[in-house]
């Protein structure tokens, strides 16, 4: 059994693309499972006798088609299960296929060398455990006694890291649809900040981004959620219920600005903030209040325009002024 482990390298704020995506996958097979934004996983069991080619073969293939079709280029990473072709995927450049063959000697060749972090389930505070105890590679873990490591990591998690470890992979890709109930933008700082109109102007940038994106994709946001993380690594989130579905980049930015004055912060140590739209529905089965307000009609109109520009010209084609320095 060979899976292939895409991901396709899709401009920012292009989302819509992959529903596209995931069809040409499903030409090849049926069992594909996608891992937004820019992902999927798809079981080529079947396919490549149906085909006639290898896994590298129907790679190229996919590859030769998704830039064809889509004008998208991708990595793709193969191997004998789900665990070993994401491993792959890592060390696939783009436009380049990198192939875990289903041979035993192949498959711990391949895992001995490579550090414990990249172990799929392997997050940063178990591989920061791991490396503690010399247990920094796949090899290294796979050689430890199994009661070594679930004593690390806990009995079920250590039992199915040292399977992982060893070429054993339990895992098989679940046929699903393309989940859009949450989009998410972040901004980091490069330093730790105080200011409180650069935590403003982050906020309009976020906001500004989600507003794009979920118009991209003909969607409205229920819900939005701030989440502000400080210099300490810890963080405040607060949610709230819009007053109508939108996608409307200033409603959004003016509910951000009243959740983050709510907070009251004073001199915090700000490391990030983040917003997230939740709650998506399809834009066309949304209500709209109506307004005789000319002024928001104006903003709505200019928004369109802005999108357009977007399309044509780039993210950055049409920006706030207050984003422009």
């Amino acid at each position: 059994m060979t899976i292939l482990c895409v991901r396709f390298q899709l401009p920012p704020m292009y989302e819509a693309a992959l529903p596209g995506l995931l069809g040409l996958l499903e030409e090849f097979t049926p069992v594909v499972e996608a891992l937004p934004p820019d992902g999927a996983l798809a079981d080529l069991r079947g396919a490549e006798r149906y085909f006639g080619r290898d896994a590298t073969g129907l790679a190229a293939l996919i590859r030769v088609r998704a830039l064809a079709h889509h004008g998208v280029d991708c990595a793709i990473g193969a191997g004998p299960g789900p665990v070993l072709a994401r491993m792959a995927l890592r060390e696939a450049a783009p436009g380049a296929v990198r192939v875990v063959p289903e041979e035993p000697g192949a498959i711990r060749e391949f895992l001995d060398g490579q550090p414990v972090g990249a172990l799929p389930g392997v997050g940063a505070v178990t591989a920061r455990t791991l490396c503690e105890y010399g247990l920094d590679t796949v090899g290294k873990l796979a050689a430890a006694p199994l009661s070594t490591v679930q004593r690390l990591t806990g009995a079920r998690a250590g039992r199915a890291l040292h399977e992982r470890a060893n070429g054993i992979d339990r895992g098989r890709v679940v046929p699903n649809a393309v989940p859009s109930r949450s989009l998410s933008a972040e901004h980091p700082f490069t330093r730790d900040e105080l200011d409180p109109d650069r935590h403003r102007r982050a906020l309009l940038s976020a906001a500004g981004e989600l507003g794009a994106r979920l118009r991209n994709l003909e969607r409205v946001a229920r819900t939005l959620t701030l989440t502000v993380r400080y210099a300490d690594r810890s963080s405040t989130t607060r949610t709230r219920t819009l007053a109508e579905p939108t996608a409307h980049s200033a409603a959004l930015t003016a509910e951000a600005y009243r959740m983050y004055t709510a907070l009251g912060l004073q001199r915090a140590r700000v490391r990030a903030v983040a917003l997230r739209a939740e709650g998506l529905v399809p834009a066309g089965q949304a209500a709209h209040q109506l307004t005789f307000d000319p002024v928001d009609e104006k903003v709505r109109r200019l928004e369109e325009a802005a999108d357009r520009a977007r399309a044509r010209f780039g993210p950055r084609a049409v920006i706030p002024g207050a984003l422009a320095a």
